[in-house]
């Protein structure tokens, strides 16, 4: 399985990257190829300073060796080894119209002194953070999951929909990253779903991403703005800075097994403004976000 799903997500970032170039139009990903010291590397892409994307990254990864101390008391095992492989990505645009969007498509094993594979299980998800909200990119982002997600079970949407909820969320903040997704981690082989069932499944939401994304981009990529919407977009995206560096769990798995730094913070915002007690205006745009990140909404 592992070699299977790591030739797909190698075929995905090569798609999805030429995408993202043809709608730039002006910049192209850096790629770096990259070992990790302990076992195993990856194939970082970054696009920066373009006429769509100010910054970006679309990183695919494969490490392997001894799972770390401070991983093994979290999964209750000792000296085991493991395997993880996957595909993350994060796009902040230039326009404040446009949403950033982070996906995550992954595949973790991990072995008994035998070698033998003693657990397995995906995880991924993705989702939606805009500045400004434009109810029907919403409406069109979450039904596009829910389509991915009905082909497989009727009850995926709702429960992983309802999970990225719970999960991108500023607890120190009380408020939602942003509008949500999907989120499912741990999908291990079951009476009713085997590990090939999980991998159709997680490679559908995979290949549904530039569906759900690429139409928004194009709309909203040429709407004017002001200084002051972009203001807000920087204050918004410190929200972003502090969500990863706080609670995201691949952050932390990265730092903790000796990831590579750059790709790992690669999801960090260029331009940034942490604005001391703001609140926006009555009435405004920017508190109809708010309003929406306080309370999830049920889209479709």
């Amino acid at each position: 399985m592992k070699n299977t799903f790591y030739q797909y997500i190698q075929d995905l970032q090569d798609i999805i990257t030429s995408r993202l170039e043809a709608i730039d139009g002006k910049a192209t990903f850096q790629e770096d190829i990259w070992k990790r010291a302990e076992g195993g590397g990856g194939r970082t892409r970054v696009i920066e300073n373009g006429h769509v994307f100010e910054k970006g990254g679309v990183n695919i990864s494969a490490v392997h060796g001894k799972l770390p101390e401070t991983m093994q008391k979290h999964f209750g095992v000792s000296d085991a080894n493991f395997f993880a492989c996957g595909l993350s990505l994060v796009l902040h645009p230039k326009n404040p119209m446009v949403p950033t969007v982070h996906a995550n498509w992954r595949y973790f094993e991990m072995y008994n002194e035998h070698g033998d594979i003693a657990d397995s299980w995906f995880g991924g998800g993705q989702d939606l953070t805009p500045y400004y909200l434009f109810e029907e990119d919403a409406i069109h982002f979450h039904q596009t999951c829910k389509t991915a997600c009905d082909k497989h079970s009727p009850e995926f949407y709702p429960t992983y929909k309802k999970r990225c909820d719970e999960y991108f969320y500023n607890a120190h903040r009380s408020e939602a990253r942003g509008i949500g997704g999907l989120f499912f981690d741990y999908c291990k082989a079951s009476d009713n779903m085997t590990m090939e069932n999980w991998y159709n499944f997680v490679t559908e939401v995979g290949n549904s991403f530039l569906e759900a994304y690429v139409p928004i981009v194009e709309k909203r990529k040429d709407l004017p703005y002001a200084d002051a919407h972009r203001n807000w977009q920087e204050i918004r995206r410190g929200r972003y800075v502090e969500f990863n560096l706080v609670h995201d769990k691949g952050t932390l798995f990265g730092l903790k097994t000796n990831g590579r730094i750059e790709s790992i913070l690669m999801s960090l915002p260029p331009h940034v403004q942490w604005v001391y007690n703001h609140h926006p205006k009555a009435g405004s745009e920017e508190e109809k976000l708010l309003e929406v990140l306080n309370k999830p909404v049920d889209w479709v």
